[in-house]
């Protein structure tokens, strides 16, 4: 007659059973980690796009300004995956504050520069991130 231990079966499903749910709970973490990084990953390349779009509106001002001496006000733009928008407002008689705000998804990216005018020419001056 042959007798076996029927223990030993259920030493084995414990073991896979711990195993696998070591398995799992690493797999999850790496998941989350991989979709944490993804979204980091995307927040800077929005950051980077209105970045380029708050400044492309500032050389839009610029050339507003070029076209026409007088020229003030509020211009909104929209520019491949974002918008943009220019305030040039006048602080003196020849200087012009130009604030240009570009955005993309929920990234918004402040730039603010001053333009001196003269008779033939535009010069901008103190290029600064505001908040």
């Amino acid at each position: 007659m042959v007798t076996r231990n029927r223990q030993s079966g259920y030493v084995a499903l414990l073991a896979v059973l711990v195993t696998g749910a070591a398995t799992l709970a690493i797999a999850l973490s790496l998941l989350t980690i991989g979709a944490d990084s993804q979204r980091s990953g995307l927040a800077g390349q929005q950051s980077k796009q209105a970045r380029v779009l708050a400044f492309t509106c500032a050389q839009e001002a610029l050339q507003q300004i070029h076209d026409n001496v007088a020229f003030t006000g509020t211009t909104p733009l929209t520019l491949g995956q974002g918008t943009c928008s220019y305030t040039v407002a006048s602080t003196s008689g020849t200087v012009r504050t130009i604030v240009a705000t570009g955005t993309v998804g929920t990234v918004v990216r402040k730039l603010q520069t001053t333009a001196t005018v003269s008779a033939t020419t535009v010069t901008a001056t103190a290029w600064q991130e505001v908040p």
